[in-house]
């Protein structure tokens, strides 16, 4: 049987999301506690890989076992197993060749932002003691929909066949103390999200017109985009799939 893992963590002490040589990542403390448990070696996939530090506030990942396990028990020792930082909300019977990465169609993300020193945020979101102008920034924002290669926010050698992304999402928008920009797309290239933030933050700050911030994307040369903006103010919020991926009955 395959599995989807529908889980969240706080990214802060893990080199991102992916098994890393020297360093730890969620993926591997998770595959740890599930190899435990089950008493059988248990190797999952995730919908994606986030960056060292870089949160999720819903992450799937999936795993093949033929061990019949009651789920919501499974769900609860894995929670009393895992370290404080890491949660498993549900564990989803799910189609035989379901992936959970391929057959993702969309992911969202949230960057915060704060724009006074708060000592509530200073491990969750960016601080900019500048004035910054949201209305510009969500007029450049709504540019990134006319536009479908973003290999000028993308991380420079890395292994995709295309720089094609669609994006269904962008706006900046206030809440309470945060300044939040959430972004939807069917997919998203490496470090996207932060280059297209630190970008738009230049655009708020007076340093780039929406003409430049166009000109940019154009270029398709990440030298041309603004700095990547620190990981531990970005979450992943959502990834959604078809409803005929899940056995409902199962």
């Amino acid at each position: 049987m395959r599995y989807f893992i529908e889980l969240s963590y706080n990214g802060e002490k893990y080199h991102g999301w992916q098994n890393q040589p020297n360093a730890i990542s969620v993926q591997e403390v998770l595959e740890k506690a599930i190899t435990t448990l089950l008493r059988s070696k248990i190797s999952i996939l995730g919908a994606g890989r986030t960056d060292a530090g870089v949160h999720a506030k819903q992450m799937f990942a999936h795993f093949d076992t033929d061990i019949v396990f009651d789920r919501s028990e499974l769900t609860l020792k894995l929670n009393s197993f895992l370290p404080k930082d890491v949660a498993v909300y549900d564990i989803h019977p799910v189609k035989k060749h379901a992936h959970a990465r391929f057959d993702a169609t969309g992911r969202t993300y949230e960057y915060w932002i704060v724009t006074e020193k708060n000592p509530f945020h200073n491990q969750s979101a960016h601080l900019v003691y500048k004035k910054l102008d949201v209305d510009l920034m969500n007029a450049a924002a709504k540019e990134l929909f006319n536009y479908e290669d973003f290999k000028s926010f993308s991380k420079t050698h890395t292994d995709v066949k295309t720089y094609i992304c669609k994006i269904e999402k962008a706006v900046w928008e206030q809440r309470n103390e945060l300044l939040v920009f959430t972004i939807r797309a069917d997919r998203f290239l490496r470090n996207m999200v932060r280059a297209i933030v630190g970008t738009l933050l230049e655009v708020g700050l007076g340093k780039l017109s929406i003409e430049e911030f166009k000109q940019i994307i154009e270029s398709r040369d990440r030298n041309n985009a603004g700095t990547s903006v620190p990981g531990k103010a970005l979450y992943l919020t959502a990834v959604t799939y078809p409803e005929e991926t899940f056995i409902t009955h199962g």
